[in-house]
């Protein structure tokens, strides 16, 4: 993730002055208005925290050498592992959910509380009111859910609902083209071990009743998920589609691709508010962020474990 955006001149120039390199600009504007809890060393504070968050946790290898996407990537699946493949990914679709709900529920403001809803009102199918193509309200109407066209910024406040829209509906017209029913997705009866220790860990630490567990958590899966691991998939479904002929819509995955990075940024927001107004213990947060990141490289070790022995390689 680039944390070192653009930031108009007064800003850089305050930034560059007082070491505050790499704050995102709602901190360092913060600061210029003397909120709260900001202060020039509280923040140069938390940039030496951020140096340990990058050793120490942004190092992990879930995020630095993911083997199963790498294989992935290559396009060399065989028709039973891409199977295998969204089977899995399924069951943790529908299994954050049930994690999603939990940090609504936990959520200890009701900022937090809104912030946690828009994440699970997209995922059930609320789409954005951001900026998307427009559509013909009768002829064009069942296409306001195709992912294809689907905002990814804006708020779910005053957004319309669709059932098309749902994310797991979006996993589903994958699933189809690969013979796969309903019925043979989503559940966690599908899951494999690995997998259900990934959905439980999300549950227990993403959705945990600790607030600051949860934004550890929270700041771990959304710097693991704006790595790269969607453009890997993206580039092996492609090859896959490209090799065999399969015609997969993979609009679900490129959706979530440019929707990541945008999460991210937020969550690197969060934290600087989060070091800036409340006490925060570093050793701890580190810790949970990568017993978070241990959860999600269970998930990918289970489907490469489970793809060697499809093999033909």
């Amino acid at each position: 993730m680039n944390r070192h955006t653009t930031k108009p001149r007064k800003l850089q120039n305050f930034a560059s002055e007082y070491r505050l390199e790499g704050l995102t600009e709602p901190s360092l504007r913060a600061i210029l208005e003397h909120r709260t809890g900001y202060s020039i060393e509280k923040a140069q504070r938390f940039l030496d925290f951020q140096q340990r968050i990058d050793r120490e946790l942004l190092q992990h290898p879930v995020i630095k050498k993911n083997r199963y996407t790498a294989w992935f990537s290559r396009g060399r699946q065989t028709h039973e592992q891409v199977r295998d493949f969204v089977i899995q990914f399924s069951v943790f679709s529908n299994q954050f959910l049930v994690a999603q709900l939990q940090k609504t529920i936990n959520a200890d403001t009701l900022e937090g509380m809104r912030a946690s809803k828009e994440i699970l009102a997209n995922e059930i199918g609320v789409l954005f009111n951001g900026p998307r193509p427009k559509l013909n309200s009768g002829r064009d109407a069942d296409l306001e859910g195709d992912p294809e066209l689907v905002a990814t910024q804006g708020s779910v406040d005053g957004g319309t609902f669709r059932f098309r829209a749902a994310h797991f509906e979006w996993l589903m017209g994958i699933a189809g083209r690969l013979g796969l029913e309903f019925s043979q997705v989503g559940r966690r009866v599908h899951g494999t071990p690995s997998t259900l220790f990934f959905c439980d860990e999300l549950i227990r630490l993403y959705g945990s009743p600790a607030y600051q567990t949860s934004q550890a958590a929270s700041y771990a899966v959304e710097n693991w998920a704006a790595a790269g691991f969607w453009e890997e998939l993206i580039q092996g479904l492609r090859g896959f589609k490209k090799r065999t002929g399969t015609d997969l819509p993979l609009a679900f995955f490129t959706w979530h691709s440019r929707l990541e990075a945008q999460h991210a940024r937020h969550t690197q927001e969060e934290l600087e508010e989060l070091y800036c107004t409340r006490e925060i213990d570093e050793d701890r947060f580190i810790e949970v962020g990568n017993e978070m990141l241990d959860g999600v490289a269970a998930f990918w070790n289970g489907l490469e474990e489970q793809r060697k022995s499809h093999s033909t390689e």
